[in-house]
């Protein structure tokens, strides 16, 4: 009797039959006039057009962050929307809210993001690849921005623009490390003023993180006013509105900040929309689409990027600052590969049984568990089941929760999806968990100088014995209390692999400080960006990037996207 061949991601999600987009609007509440289709599955919303019952009260958050991720895969996004579906199939009515993938991973060795197995949501090779062009907006954005700041330099300089004091650099939607650093305007007076510039990652860019953080279209155009880019000569920040272009930026948004509606194998509708970073920038979904999910559905399942120490705390005290999106429950994903991985096990040898290596790297989840309550919210642990994994290690699992007095279950919905029974029991303890009582409440006060809190999230969250500041970021600290802007709240740019800024540092290590190397205020995100360690805002590609093993079919059909 031959094996049962295991299908691929994409194998999966072309064998699914998607409804149109039409029913699945129909199925949220959205009226088909505040639809606007972008072929038969997918659809942008007009949040102006919803119409909402009377009286309904806005849909309970459900976030679900992970333990601190390792190239064994943890299936966060596999977990969201596994889990959406099984309290959708328990007769709950629910949406996701999503972020959308960034090309330059996906081309490098991430991956998608839009679950995987029988969890996912679709058509997940559109949402992959370019999908309603959100993205090439806010390059397009972007990059006007910066040509018009060059053109503002070439033209005269009224403003007195300093071209060695920028702030704000050019953006592609790709892992390119060539372009970290580069020089424009050479070759002669005709050809601009040279200076020195880079480019950032699409999704590590300010415009990116104002797009997501934006309540409506007039706010949108007010942050992307106060976007500083530079300073001027006399070293005063330069805006956006000083250039007075946010209008023309706001235009070449206006379409793309409309949610995007798409659906799960399981018919489950899911807004798909905005994306950036979580060891950059928030990592968090648009605030557009997270309020317009609330308003629709009574459960809303949403995810921040990369671990808690990361995506979890930045969605609670960034995002949940701006509007009334608190969760009411929060979902820590785990599994065994991860966890002996964070023991110390090499990859290679992930698939052996090893419950001691379980129990040496738990310490890594009982941190993040810790973190989250500190939110005065009690985790639900999800184990994301892979076939590898063995009775002994889930039951010991299990029962560590259980005595450390944490609510846990087994998901099995990459295999049997959401829509099947794998998530069922995850969905009762989620259930649960919304029905009870939470204290939310953010890590630290926005009182608090910026260097304050900055010891704060490094101790409470990293677990860390304190911060060293470098010189330029000493400086930058007095520049942000000049310009009164140390009442922002910080954004930790840091490694998502580790609590410390060493990638190569697992498990839960103590006594070491975090290294804050610069300080970056983002004006109209409305946030102080602090960069640790080595972290990158334009990542390179891995020696043997995913491309490679991509291509179409005759029919222009992706093959070898996951």
């Amino acid at each position: 009797m031959s094996e049962q061949k295991v299908l691929s991601d994409l194998e999966i999600a072309h064998n699914a039959t998607m409804l149109p987009i039409e029913q699945i609007a129909e199925r949220a509440g959205i009226a088909v006039d505040a639809l606007e289709l972008y072929g038969p599955y997918k659809a942008k919303i007009n949040p102006a057009k919803l119409r909402l019952p009377q009286g309904k009260k806005p849909g309970k958050v459900v976030l679900v962050s992970a333990m601190s991720p390792t190239p064994a895969g943890e299936g966060k996004s596999t977990t969201t929307v596994g889990l959406a579906d099984s309290l959708a199939r328990a007769g709950n009515n629910v949406m996701i809210a999503l972020r959308e993938p960034s090309l330059g991973p996906i081309l490098g060795m991430k991956g998608g993001a839009t679950g995987g197995g029988y969890s996912q949501v679709l058509p997940m090779d559109d949402i992959n690849l370019h999908f309603t062009g959100d993205f090439h907006a806010v390059t397009s954005a972007n990059n006007a921005l910066m040509a018009l700041v060059d053109n503002h330099i070439f033209q005269g300089n009224a403003l007195g623009i300093d071209p060695r004091r920028m702030t704000f650099k050019r953006v592609l939607d790709m892992n390119d490390r060539a372009l970290r650093e580069v020089v424009i305007g050479l070759g002669g007076p005709t050809q601009g003023v040279p200076r020195q510039d880079g480019f950032d990652i699409t999704v590590a860019s300010e415009i990116m993180a104002v797009f997501c953080l934006s309540t409506d279209l007039d706010d949108l155009r007010s942050r992307l006013g106060r976007i500083t880019f530079g300073y001027t000569f006399d070293r005063a920040p330069v805006t956006v509105a000083d250039l007075g272009v946010e209008g023309a930026l706001t235009m070449l948004l206006k379409d793309a900040i409309k949610p995007n509606l798409v659906q799960t194998i399981a018919g489950t509708p899911a807004l798909v929309h905005g994306g950036p970073f979580a060891n950059i920038a928030h990592g968090c979904n648009s605030l557009i689409a997270t309020r317009t999910a609330m308003e629709l559905a009574d459960i809303v399942v949403t995810e921040a990027g990369f671990g808690a120490d990361l995506g979890a705390e930045k969605y609670m005290d960034i995002k949940a600052r701006i509007a009334d999106v608190a969760p009411s429950a929060v979902v820590v994903v785990a599994t065994i590969r991860a966890l002996k991985m964070q023991g110390g096990v090499p990859k290679d040898q992930l698939d052996q049984p090893n419950v001691e290596a379980v129990a040496a790297g738990v310490e890594n989840l009982k941190r993040h568990v810790g973190n989250v309550a500190k939110f005065g919210i009690a985790p639900v642990v999800s184990i994301n089941k892979f076939a590898t994994d063995t009775p002994e290690e889930l039951e010991w699992l299990l029962a560590w929760c259980a005595a450390e007095g944490v609510d846990a279950a087994v998901a099995d919905v990459w295999g049997r999806g959401g829509g099947g029974d794998g998530g069922d029991e995850l969905a009762t303890k989620v259930a649960a968990a919304l029905a009870r009582p939470s204290d939310f409440h953010h890590l630290y006060p926005l009182e608090l100088s910026v260097e304050e809190k900055i010891q704060t999230i490094v101790q409470e969250i990293y677990g860390a014995d304190g911060v060293d500041f470098s010189v330029p970021a000493l400086k930058r600290l007095a520049e942000i209390e000049k310009n009164g802007w140390s009442g922002l709240p910080v954004c930790m740019a840091k490694t998502q692999y580790s609590f410390t800024d060493d990638a190569s540092r697992l498990g839960a290590p103590k006594g070491f400080k975090v290294h804050v190397r610069d300080l970056i205020p983002k004006t109209g995100a409305g946030f102080i960006v602090a960069l640790t360690g080595a972290v990158m805002t334009m990542p390179g590609l891995p020696k043997e990037p995913a491309a490679m093993r991509m291509d179409v079919d005759s029919e222009g059909n992706p093959t070898g996207l996951f």
